[in-house]
């Protein structure tokens, strides 16, 4: 378990961290979340022994961070960095005898794991040749290359195309059965839909939450529902009468249409559903929770207005 326990650093004048304290379990993946210059960066380089903190400690499986316990962690950079002029594979068995690997070990994870990417024929082509995406992938390698129990991803998908966002989504997800604790730091909200378990959302240096990812969208539902059916609009409206509100609507169409509505007042969703129908062909009614782009905007909204 990685234990961060009321971090704060400085920069001069600037305050970068205050007081952040969180805490990520094995096979979870755990958000990082926060806008540009919240202080994310900061602490994943003060987790990764890059930079000192001014106060707090950070703990995995209970011990404090030291050198020696960096061959447990796997750290993806947001600003990627590679040699240029270095072969694919000389560099991964580079960075793999950094991270305590032997030579033998680093050649034969690398190889593997150039396979397991499809890129086993780009082992021999210089950094410098390979396209933007193939970089990414040979940063992700170096990453997991010493199969760390504790992965720290700074933006991961930033630079790939839909199908390798999707490639490098299935290897997290691997990696959290494989029982590994994840620090995912991303701006792709979709992703953290998608994957995450818990979040925290740091903004100017401050920890604002820190919570399930359900629990929060759960939190800032607001008796939205969203309905699929078939028949008009016009009869749609007549049923929604004064209990409920059109917040959005689809054409699908084929007279089917997808809407939004929102409760008012003591109605029910089963009185919707009454009132609708003998009006229209319900094909799908469901609660509609906010995903997490919205409850990160909610959350900042409330913050600054305070």
């Amino acid at each position: 378990m990685l234990e961060v326990k009321e971090i704060s650093k400085s920069f001069g004048k600037q305050q970068a961290l205050l007081s952040v304290s969180i805490e990520a379990h094995p096979g979870q993946i755990f958000g990082l979340l926060g806008p540009n210059g919240a202080g994310k960066t900061t602490l994943i380089r003060i987790i990764n022994n890059i930079i000192k903190q001014d106060a707090g400690e950070i703990l995995w499986n209970g011990k404090p961070v030291r050198s020696k316990q960096l061959s447990e962690i796997g750290y993806l950079p947001e600003e990627r960095g590679l040699y240029r002029s270095m072969r694919v594979l000389d560099h991964l068995v580079f960075l793999g005898r950094m991270r305590g690997l032997t030579t033998n070990e680093a050649n034969q994870h690398a190889n593997t794991w150039l396979e397991e990417f499809e890129i086993g024929h780009w082992a021999k082509q210089r950094i410098e040749n390979l396209s933007k995406g193939m970089s990414q992938k040979v940063q992700f390698i170096g990453a997991v290359l010493h199969n760390p129990s504790l992965l720290i991803l700074d933006e991961p998908l930033s630079g790939f195309d839909p199908l390798n966002v999707q490639l490098i989504l299935d290897k997290i997800q691997f990696f959290k059965k494989e029982g590994k604790t994840i620090i995912l730091s991303t701006h792709n909200m979709r992703s953290v839909d998608q994957i995450c378990d818990r979040i925290a959302l740091i903004h100017n240096s401050e920890k604002l939450v820190e919570d399930g990812v359900w629990s929060l969208r759960n939190r800032f539902k607001q008796d939205e529902y969203n309905i699929r059916f078939k028949g008009n609009m016009l009869s749609l409206a007549n049923g929604l009468w004064t209990g409920f509100e059109l917040l959005h609507q689809e054409d699908l169409g084929d007279n089917r249409f997808s809407v939004r509505v929102r409760k008012r007042g003591d109605s029910s969703i089963n009185d919707l559903m009454q009132s609708l129908m003998n009006l229209i062909s319900i094909e799908a009614i469901e609660e509609y929770f906010p995903d997490m782009q919205e409850v990160f905007v909610q959350l900042i909204q409330e913050k600054d207005a305070v």
